[in-house]
């Protein structure tokens, strides 16, 4: 469960660190990530998920 709770804490670190490093970018990101076909967008987080997923399943092995 400890894990859980830490890997939600690095995200909201990540994703704040957007917002407050570079708030006038985040339009322009978010407008090109529009641009991209829906297909793309899916497989782009399909391979995030499993990155994500074998990340975590690394880190449970190493005991961190």
């Amino acid at each position: 469960m400890a894990w859980i709770v830490l890997a939600l804490g690095l995200v909201l670190v990540v994703e704040g660190l957007v917002f407050a490093l570079a708030p006038s970018r985040l339009d322009e990101v978010l407008e090109a990530i529009r641009r991209v076909p829906p297909e793309a967008r899916r497989l782009i987080g399909l391979l995030a998920l499993a990155v994500g997923v074998a990340l975590v399943t690394l880190a449970r092995s190493l005991g961190l």
